[in-house]
């Protein structure tokens, strides 16, 4: 069974989206300046080192995600800081929908079907990690699915009031999840890493 991490950055109040939608809330805004501090950039290299499979929502993709890291990866040519942009540009991307969706991107596989059903299958193959992202809903459907494996939380120092949750489904029973380990960075990141408890 292929592992699946959900990869998430948070505000320190629990938000992975701000409701005021110009605020500049993350340490690092995918943008061409990336001010993490050296051990996170690694960290987080080392962590595609381990993926096969990138699994997408439809408005991500539609909104630029693999466009944006190829460019990324085509500017930064042979630098290892920029390893992970190559790695998603040359492995399987999944992109899970209930629409229809033609695609025009390498290595892109189009996935229609209902959510749960299709990143089991994508499990139980073979092959090395699985890693996915968000959006907001993505994200939460996922986890009230109960499919991810681990939960890596990249925790901003910063503060937004209200916004986006990840976890909307643990409203009526509660979530519970077990503590793998924590990371504090140099830049003000916290990265805390759980698993689901079934």
């Amino acid at each position: 069974m292929r592992k699946l991490i959900l990869q998430m950055q948070t505000s320190v109040d629990g938000y992975v989206s701000a409701a005021q939608e110009d605020l500049d809330w993350q340490v690092w805004n995918w943008g061409p300046d990336w001010n993490w501090d050296p051990a996170l950039r690694e960290y987080f290299n080392s962590v595609f080192d381990n993926v096969g499979t990138i699994l997408l929502s439809r408005p991500m993709i539609e909104e630029g995600y693999l466009d944006h890291w190829r460019r990324t990866a085509e500017q930064h040519t042979g630098d290892p800081e920029y390893r992970f942009a190559r790695k998603i540009t040359d492995v399987e991307k999944v992109v899970v929908t209930s629409k229809r969706l033609s695609s025009r991107w390498d290595k892109t596989t189009i996935a229609n079907g209902d959510l749960g059903d299709v990143v089991r299958k994508i499990k139980q193959g073979d092959g090395s990690n699985i890693i996915t992202f968000g959006g907001t809903r993505f994200a939460e459907s996922l986890i009230r699915h109960g499919l991810p494996d681990e939960l890596q939380l990249f925790v901003n120092p910063t503060a937004v009031g209200a916004g986006g949750s990840i976890f909307g489904s643990a409203q009526n029973n509660g979530l519970r999840l077990a503590h793998i380990a924590s990371q504090a960075y140099a830049c003000g990141i916290v990265v805390n890493r759980y698993a689901l408890k079934n």
